[in-house]
């Protein structure tokens, strides 16, 4: 199907809901997807920012510049997932504990605003990597429009350059409970660490990146066309230095490069 029939298809599915409450992060998808919202329904909008300690607080600010932009309305959620039977614990199954909470939580002050229906941005090609949070989205009921309309992340990429949003090669980036492996423990201090340390690493210029954590270790993902500019000595010392300050024991780099979903591999 032709890409622009893609996106007509998702208009017509946000055109079948009276009002929708998008689930927005500030991220490429969630950011698409209320701006699809906005073309289909209007003022019939809301988006939904939760705000937790497993999301850098850029992204916070970037969502509330691209509300203010489009004359969305917003409710800010604060939302303590550790707080939440297990997830701290980290089991393989973290991301549906996590998202069941989060999600059964925008439903429920949904309703309470007279809005049917709430969405989420995922797209046609999470399909194809683990991801546990989806199971509690199809239990609750969460509407999936960009799946729905067969969208992939590239073609949701491109639609979102053909229209302007900034958000088209923004890189992509998961919650920071991806960046422990499974059973370690989550915390606070190890959540602000990672955080850090990548923000460091998108300041040096780095486009795509992870800093995986292994107890106090730090491995650092980066593209393999930017191993090299790891490796050049000052950026080297300087990473290393700035994240022993962080409190990581360790600084390893992952000469495998960035991978999408790594720690699924461990």
């Amino acid at each position: 199907m032709d890409i622009m029939a893609k996106y007509e298809r998702l208009l017509a599915i946000l055109r079948e809901r009276k009002r929708i409450a998008v689930a927005f992060s500030g991220g490429v998808d969630s950011t698409f997807l209320l701006y699809a919202a906005k073309q289909a329904l209007g003022d019939q909008v809301t988006a939904f920012t939760a705000v937790s300690v497993f999301f850098p607080r850029r992204e916070k600010d970037e969502a509330a510049d691209f509300v203010r932009e489009q004359g969305i309305d917003q409710v800010i959620v604060d939302f303590a997932p550790l707080r939440e039977e297990g997830v701290a614990e980290n089991p393989k199954n973290r991301c549906y504990l996590c998202k069941r909470a989060l999600f059964g939580r925008l439903q429920k002050m949904a309703q309470e605003r007279g809005i049917d229906t709430v969405a989420e941005g995922s797209n046609l090609d999470d399909l194809g990597d683990y991801r546990p949070g989806l199971r509690a989205i199809e239990e609750l009921g969460i509407l999936s429009p960009l799946r729905d309309a067969g969208l992939t992340k590239g073609e949701i990429r491109e639609l979102s350059r053909r229209m302007g949003l900034l958000t088209w090669d923004k890189p992509s980036f998961a919650c920071l409970a991806s960046r422990f492996v499974y059973g370690e423990t989550i915390t606070e201090e190890k959540l602000h660490m990672v955080d850090a340390a990548e923000s460091l690493l998108l300041e040096l210029g780095f486009g795509q990146f992870r800093v995986r954590i292994h107890g106090r270790m730090a491995r650092i993902e980066v593209p393999e066309q930017q191993l090299d500019l790891m490796l050049q000595p000052k950026v080297r010392k300087r990473v290393a230095c700035q994240l022993h300050a962080l409190g990581f024991s360790y600084v390893s780099l992952d000469l495998d490069g960035y991978r999408t979903g790594s720690m699924n591999l461990i």
